[in-house]
């Protein structure tokens, strides 16, 4: 009995930590989206009255080393965030598993020709390849979505060709492909459908490696430029400040890591509620 309380207990609280995950993100989404209507600050306008000050009525979560608005800077940095996140997961999700699919359901040649180059794009160093576009294009969120969208290709092409390999040989496609349905039907129609689940639950955990991913490059300076507030640009602005005013790095930091955080926790609940039996 007492084992049972002490598991509805576990439960409820497992339940509660995915809730306020869910409500994190919620609320971080919607104020990047009504950043532009809340009682705040404009991102760039300086308080030469209030360098550094501590949090206050004034200035919700205090002002940085130039006087500007961390809670402003903080939104507006969620929206370049979660964009370079959400737009580069759906580049590499849509590209690798198109890939997976075709390699897991012909095999043979066309499985080793595809592998060898995923193995190829993920022997490449991130951090080059966002150099090397950097280089090319200059630093810009296109700029980054590309690199990371394509560095996420071989993660979402395992993860697919892996489902693939096990739902093609089921039953119905053998029964769909006897019949004389095309390959494109069974593909789109019959395999695609079983695989999306856990690919969608996949996405969540890549979104909080992206994100971290993007807050890293901003930090060395290959990611957003000023005067674009980023998370990873407001942390490495204000590590100067580090001993005399600690909250202009703390308060961005704390944000990317409760953010990565409830990611990785919805990620992780799909995930095990969407489990499917993968082939080695």
């Amino acid at each position: 009995m007492q084992r049972a309380d002490g598991v509805a207990r576990w439960a409820r609280r497992i339940f509660r930590v995915e809730v306020l995950a869910a409500g994190w993100l919620v609320a971080l989404t919607l104020g990047a989206l009504l950043v532009d209507v809340l009682a705040l600050p404009d991102p760039q306008q300086a308080d030469y009255a209030a360098y550094r000050a501590l949090p206050s009525a004034a200035h919700w979560l205090g002002t940085d080393e130039l006087g500007r608005d961390i809670a402003s800077r903080i939104l507006h940095g969620a929206r370049i965030s979660l964009s370079v996140s959400i737009f580069a997961v759906v580049l590499g999700m849509v590209i690798g598993v198109s890939l997976g699919l075709v390699a897991g359901y012909f095999r043979g040649l066309v499985d080793t020709a595809i592998s060898i180059v995923a193995d190829v794009v993920l022997a490449f160093p991130t951090l080059i390849l966002i150099m090397t576009i950097v280089a090319i294009r200059g630093a810009s969120v296109s700029g980054l979505i590309l690199g990371l969208g394509v560095a996420t290709v071989p993660a979402f092409y395992r993860m697919a060709r892996a489902h693939t390999l096990t739902w093609g040989g089921r039953d119905f496609v053998t029964a769909a492909h006897t019949l004389g349905a095309r390959r494109g039907r069974i593909l789109f129609r019959d395999v695609l459908p079983m695989i999306l689940p856990p690919m969608l639950s996949y996405c969540l955990v890549i979104g909080a490696v992206v994100m971290m991913a993007e807050g890293s490059l901003s930090f060395l300076g290959y990611g957003v430029q000023p005067p674009s507030s980023s998370w990873g640009s407001m942390i490495s602005s204000g590590r100067q400040s580090l001993e005399s005013s600690p909250h202009i790095v703390l308060i961005p930091a704390l944000t990317l890591i409760l953010t990565v955080l409830a990611f990785n926790t919805l990620g992780n609940r799909l995930d095990r509620s969407t489990h499917v039996e993968v082939a080695p």
